[in-house]
């Protein structure tokens, strides 16, 4: 059994002169906190903004570098690829090592590949440094949920929650403002879409220097085992399914020899790292014993159907906005502000009452319920839908999964012990990214399906070519016919109401995760009980050692 111990002194062994008393106790106060989490939220924000800058500068950018629709597609596929795969490890790290030291780490990489991508010369270039980028993104992505964890007890975390979705809110709705300004602008150009999150990643990195001390969990010397076996093949088998679920149906069809190759693939390694978790691996990067908790097991579970539903669903409606009601790119983006409103709003009014009562699983319920009710909203609209009604349906999917999303975290970290919170608390977003990576290639395949089948039906009414239209290719409005043109806005304004219907059961499967998952009250210490009493018994240890020694 293991004799881990999760020790109340700070990072650095021995406090430095000057200590403050979160350095010299573990404990922080409110101000401390407040001041690591600024920190926190400027790397959680240059995480998020990594993918939202570039989202309306793409098109420009692989123009200007001569590049393919495929090498449009890697250039998302591949920072989605190394985010994803790598959320489990950035987690399992910081239950081994510094935690500020790990979030530093990502910094860096991140920066890293913003100079690559800021200065690429080709496509291949360009590509490898978003790869870069996304590993730095997974690994804030993972550690700003772990470290807020290790600051903050569960019953006082909701509180803090309305920061993080108003960091969210932000880099939502200012990444592609900012993107589209940065490309439009003479002066800058795109390639200031990768250099632009360089000095808030620096200052991030000052004021977690600065400010960040945190508990540590101490191991007995060799205790530190790294899982590289296990982190090659989870890399390895989820990198596999993610390509085949963001290629299939265009790059090849689904039911091709390639797409079977790479789904036998990537279910084999998977099987593999499954069997190292749980027989080989000293300290594996997935304990598998977290899955005995049912709260863990109901939670994982329903993060991955909840990241079908939310991503999958989500992320078309800014084209919607575009193709169906002939936004430009920056008024579309404007649109969301009414579902990040009500995710904001949503976030901090639960988290405080959360954090005055104690009780959270009405809350996560009902954000789950608000989240069916929105997706079913959401699956009647059209390309005729009033602005108005599409502004109350997307603010009470925003309220739904304000509720949702902090919780089912929070629900996770109440039952898991400190020295297992970096694995507990990545697993949830490991999944919840799994299945929005999934929900995002398999919806994006309904669409085009949705699409292709409506336009050739009306071409065909119209006496026009039937072929006109092929279903990966997204047409430029401004250059079609009238009757034309309206026959495309009609068909995705149908056919995005229908990837909505199509989310709407994962997001009721979730609903059912949720009610079955058993409330436990919000513990008011960092450490469960059991840990304070190992604790207490390695301080005795210590203490009775050093006066043997004297």
């Amino acid at each position: 059994m293991r004799t881990t111990s999760v020790s109340a002194s700070a990072e650095t062994s021995t406090p430095p002169s000057g200590a403050g008393p979160a350095e010299q106790t573990g404990q922080m106060t409110h101000r401390e906190v407040l001041e690591a989490l600024s920190g926190l939220l400027l790397a959680m924000f240059v995480a998020m903004l990594s993918s939202t800058v570039v989202s309306n500068a793409l098109p420009r950018i692989v123009g200007d570098l001569h590049g393919s629709q495929t090498g449009y597609t890697w250039v998302v596929v591949a920072t989605l690829l190394t985010m994803t795969a790598t959320t489990p490890i950035w987690g399992k790290l910081s239950d081994q090592f510094s935690k500020k030291k790990l979030v530093q780490s990502a910094l860096v990489i991140y920066v890293i590949g913003s100079v690559i991508a800021g200065t690429a010369a080709n496509m291949g270039i360009l590509i490898g440094a978003r790869a870069i980028q996304g590993l730095g993104a997974g690994g804030l992505t993972a550690l700003v949920q772990v470290v807020i964890a290790s600051m903050v007890p569960p019953r006082e975390r909701g509180r803090y929650s309305g920061y993080i979705g108003a960091v969210f809110a932000t880099a939502t709705v200012s990444g592609p403002l900012i993107g589209g300004l940065i490309v439009d602008s003479p002066a800058l150009g795109w390639r200031w879409c990768f250099f632009v999150g360089i000095p808030v990643a620096a200052l991030a990195f000052a004021v977690l220097q600065k400010t960040l001390h945190l508990p540590v969990v101490r191991r007995p010397a060799g205790e530190n085992h790294i899982d590289f076996l296990g982190a090659t093949l989870l890399m390895g088998g989820v990198s596999l399914l993610l390509v085949w679920v963001s290629l299939a149906g265009n790059q090849f069809a689904w039911g091709s020899a390639m797409s079977y190759a790479l789904v036998v693939a990537g279910l084999a390694v998977v099987a593999a790292a499954v069997y190292v978790e749980g027989r080989v691996a000293v300290e594996p990067i997935i304990p598998l014993r977290l899955f005995r908790d049912r709260t863990t097991a109901l939670a994982t579970a329903g993060s991955v159907l909840i990241g079908v539903a939310m991503f999958g669903a989500t992320v078309y409606l800014s084209q919607y906005f575009q193709i169906s009601r002939g936004m430009s790119p920056t008024h579309a983006g404007l649109m969301t502000v009414f579902m990040v409103g009500g995710l904001v709003i949503s976030s901090m009014v639960t988290g405080r009452i959360i954090t005055r009562t104690g009780t959270w699983k009405r809350y996560l319920v009902s954000g789950m319920i608000a989240v069916v009710v929105g997706l079913g909203l959401l699956s009647r609209i059209d390309e005729s839908t009033p602005l108005g009604v599409l502004a109350v349906d997307m603010a009470v999917l925003g309220l739904g999964l304000g509720a949702t999303s902090q919780n089912l975290v929070l629900s996770v970290q109440n039952n898991t012990a400190q020295a297992d919170m970096g694995a507990a608390s990545s697993l949830v977003s490991f999944f919840r990214s799994l299945g929005g990576s999934i929900g995002v290639a398999a919806l994006g395949a309904v669409l085009s399906h949705q699409v292709s089948a409506r336009v050739t039906s009306g071409l065909t009414d119209l006496g026009a070519p039937a072929d006109a239209h092929q279903s990966h290719q997204i047409p430029d409005l401004a250059t079609l016919p009238a009757p034309i043109r309206e026959l495309f806005q009609m068909a995705f304004g149908e056919a995005t109401g229908h990837v909505f219907l199509v989310a709407l059961p994962f997001a009721a499967l979730a609903l059912v995760c949720v009610l079955f998952i058993r409330e436990v009250p919000l513990r008011t210490t960092i450490l469960r009980a059991d840990e304070m009493e190992d604790d207490a018994v390695f301080a005795d240890e210590l203490e009775l050692g050093s006066g043997v020694a004297r």
